[in-house]
């Protein structure tokens, strides 16, 4: 019990990574507050988490929106208390499969922005504020990529989860003082998530296998990276077992990076 006596907010928590880590935290013990624009899917999600016997409120959010933010903090912290982790999860793909920096039109390099960089500044923003106001700090976990660590992927994501890992290293260093740890997960190729299949390679099952197999032979460890890779990983950085890392940009890519 990782979490027992936490609480937690998981945004884009109706499928993925969101949805794998928000079971893996209320399993440790944690209340999660699953917050996704498809409030029926992180309806799904809570359920999935009563079930197992453990707590989990639904909340609607569109992350790109300050103020639907602020509402999603006050809400967690009216229902449960006290606020003590928060996993900016949400992302959005290059909206066409395959598609390079000149084929990006102003609007999807805007989309791009307002989703993966600005739900991130607005969630760090506000998170801080609520942990400042509190005693004991808190714990702030953002989904980079690897995309934002080498040269893999579209260049206008990339550089988005770029902006994400330096946030991430910034407020790491000015929340220090006030008992604030800020870290990213940074995942490799998910071919069998949401994300994925919005970002041009659908669901059907013979695509996703050629994906998955494709994305294996680019990992030395020889296997693609899944939701519940990512959530493990989640648990501990959000967990006091990880109480002296802050700051840190984990790759969660079967040593891609690393070659």
């Amino acid at each position: 019990m990782l979490l027992e006596g936490k609480n937690a907010i998981v945004t884009g928590a109706g499928s993925g990574v969101g949805a794998a880590s928000a079971l893996r935290f209320a399993a440790e013990g944690a209340r999660v507050v699953c917050a996704d624009i498809r409030v029926e899917q992180a309806k799904e999600t809570v359920a999935r988490i009563e079930d197992a016997g453990g707590t989990g409120i639904a909340v609607a959010c569109d992350v790109a929106r300050e103020q639907e933010i602020t509402d999603l903090i006050a809400t967690a912290v009216d229902r449960l208390g006290r606020l003590d982790i928060l996993f900016n999860n949400v992302g959005v793909p290059t909206p066409r499969l395959g598609a390079v920096l000149e084929d990006h039109s102003a609007e999807d390099f805007q989309r791009l922005v307002a989703v993966n960089v600005g739900s991130v500044f607005f969630g760090c923003k506000h998170a801080v504020r609520q942990f400042k106001r509190q005693t004991g700090g808190g714990v702030i976990l953002n989904t980079g990529s690897v995309a934002g660590l080498v040269a893999w992927g579209g260049a206008v994501y990339a550089a988005t989860k770029g902006a994400v890992h330096q946030l991430t290293r910034s407020v790491a260093i000015e929340g220090a003082p006030f008992g604030i740890r800020a870290n990213a997960l940074c995942p490799a190729g998910m071919p069998y998530t949401q994300f994925m299949a919005t970002g041009g390679l659908g669901d059907d099952p013979e695509s996703v296998q050629r994906a998955a197999r494709s994305t294996a032979a680019n990992h030395p460890l020889g296997q693609p990276i899944t939701a519940e890779d990512c959530a493990e990983a989640a648990v501990f950085l959000v967990s006091d077992r990880a109480a002296n890392i802050t700051g840190v940009l984990l790759p969660v890519d079967g040593g891609y990076v690393a070659k």
